[in-house]
């Protein structure tokens, strides 16, 4: 039987990043994840990197001061799948009056030290570019900054480094049991894993439990305590959030923050160079709306409901028909008895369970506080071991952020990833320049693993479908454990956006051949 130190169940943001704490920290670590990283929740976000504006009006400002002093720190440590993104909110009168937003946007741009993020500032919409898009009645504005993510990606890279600081990733492995010891028996906890078909016995001294919006049904069902031992739990609320992808509709680098009449916002962001993803919903689901790691569905009337807002503000109406890709993610809030699912709060909760074998298990949160979230994790789990340890992600890059040994020193991040991509051109002049930047922008300074010493696209193997070289597709599997076409598509890549049927489906006959 392999013997761990911490087990930590759930491949999502927060299960990846507490495995890449704890294995830095020198823990010998298991990550289990019963279908593929990011593979739900984790990879239907809307992808940014924020404070959470909308958050002051509910008085959250310890989650917005906390998410803002994350913000520029995550910006610095993967600059190829992290970047600032301004926003622009036109001025509705029906909406907010205009002196609240100036207090909440100076709050925003003060809460938390900002080293080279623009501050917010008015914004006259008739005559710009950035109000050539909207309808003429919306004549002044806001514009802030916060900043996008990959979030697949982010998820990707904490697994690489958990990986590399050696923890053990296990993807398609669901924990079927976890039953704690007593301290007669050794104190501890025997797990029972199975992948592929296989069952495995590990045993592990304590056991994190990071499933998303499974972690209630994990401690009822499959975490078993000691005899005698009640396990409490706390209550989840499962709240969808839906997005839709439409062509591009304006042509500058800015997104938009658009308000609603039901006190709700929604985002309008350019995204994949030729769309605009607009997002997102608040549906709260019944606690067994998905039994079994099904996947979240986008239904009909939150198309309706995205198309109508953002036709309150564009010019040119948003259709339902006009939908080229959607995508639904269910977010697990903890229950803080708020009647509104948008009022819920976002921040995050650590509970340990009882005595005996330490039992960690994760509370909400949101993409922009996960390596604080880890970092507390990882704190609390040296404390129920016995031996705590130093933490230390706060000054790390992620996996391809360290572009020192492509561009020398780094300055800022935006300019240092343009530097970035002018170095990788002139290292593979072969690339294409629209491919180079994708693999940049994928990969960052691990794009040589990719790359190798080829000096031409031949030498890359086949063009399984468009701008994807068998060697990419041999990396996807080998290192950052794709197994079928929907991982390399639309996850490890957003390719199956810009591709047809007839490529779509070149790649799935490319995995499905390799894998047999």
């Amino acid at each position: 039987m392999d013997h761990f130190d911490v087990l930590v169940v759930g491949g999502g943001i927060n299960g990846a990043g507490i495995a890449r704490d704890l294995a830095g920290r020198g823990w010998r670590v298991l990550l289990a994840e019963a279908s593929d990283l990011a593979a739900h929740t984790s990879s239907s976000s809307t992808k940014l990197i924020h404070g959470g504006l909308r958050y002051l009006e509910y008085y959250e400002f310890s989650l917005v001061r906390k998410a803002l002093q994350e913000r520029e720190l995550l910006l610095k440590s993967a600059p190829h799948i992290m970047w600032p993104l301004r926003f622009v909110m036109p001025h509705d009168r029906a909406m907010r009056p205009a002196w609240m937003i100036r207090i909440g946007l100076f709050l925003y741009d003060h809460l938390a030290r900002r080293e080279w993020l623009p501050g917010s500032s008015g914004l006259r919409l008739r005559g710009s570019p950035l109000g050539a898009p909207l309808k003429p009645e919306f004549e002044r504005g806001f514009v802030y900054s916060d900043g996008w993510v990959d979030d697949a990606r982010l998820v990707l890279l904490n697994a690489l480094d958990a990986r590399a600081r050696g923890a053990e990733i296990r993807t398609r492995c669901t924990v079927t049991a976890a039953q704690r010891e007593t301290a007669a028996e050794g104190g501890g906890w025997r797990v029972s894993l199975s992948e592929a078909g296989l069952e495995r016995q590990v045993h592990a001294r304590a056991l994190v439990n990071a499933a998303g919006p499974w972690a209630e049904t994990f401690l009822r069902q499959v975490a078993r305590p000691a005899a005698g031992e009640p396990l409490a739990t706390k209550s989840l609320r499962l709240v969808k959030g839906s997005h839709i992808v439409v062509r591009r509709r304006f042509d500058h680098d800015h997104a938009y923050i658009f308000q609603n009449p039901d006190r709700r916002i929604i985002f309008a962001i350019p995204y994949e160079g030729e769309f605009t993803l607009i997002g997102t919903t608040d549906v709260e689901l019944p606690d067994d709306a998905i039994a079994g790691f099904a996947k979240a569905e986008i239904e009909a009337q939150e198309v309706a409901y995205l198309c109508e807002q953002a036709s309150r503000y564009f010019k040119e109406p948003v259709r339902p028909d006009q939908v080229l890709w959607s995508y639904a993610g269910v977010r697990p809030l903890l229950d803080d008895a708020s009647g509104d699912a948008s009022a819920v709060t976002r921040d995050y909760l650590l509970e340990t369970h009882g005595d005996g074998a330490p039992l960690l298990s994760v509370w909400g949160g949101k993409i922009t506080t996960f390596r604080k979230l880890a970092e507390d994790a990882a704190d609390l789990l040296g404390e129920m071991l016995g031996d705590a340890r130093p933490a230390w992600t706060a000054a790390a890059c992620l996996p391809g952020g360290d572009l020192s040994a492509w561009i020398g020193a780094p300055k800022r991040p935006d300019r240092d990833f343009e530097r970035f991509v002018q170095a990788l051109q002139a290292r593979h002049a072969y690339l294409p320049p629209a491919l180079a930047r994708r693999l940049a922008r994928a990969y960052g300074s691990r794009v040589d693993l990719l790359l190798g010493a080829a000096r031409s696209l031949a030498e890359l193997g086949i063009e399984v479908a468009p701008g994807l070289f068998e060697a990419e597709l041999h990396y996807l599997c080998e290192q950052e454990w794709a197994l079928d076409a929907e991982a390399v598509l639309w996850r490890r890549s957003k390719l199956g956006l810009h591709y047809s049927e007839a490529q779509r489906a070149a790649v799935a006959a490319w995995m499905a051949a390799r894998s047999r």
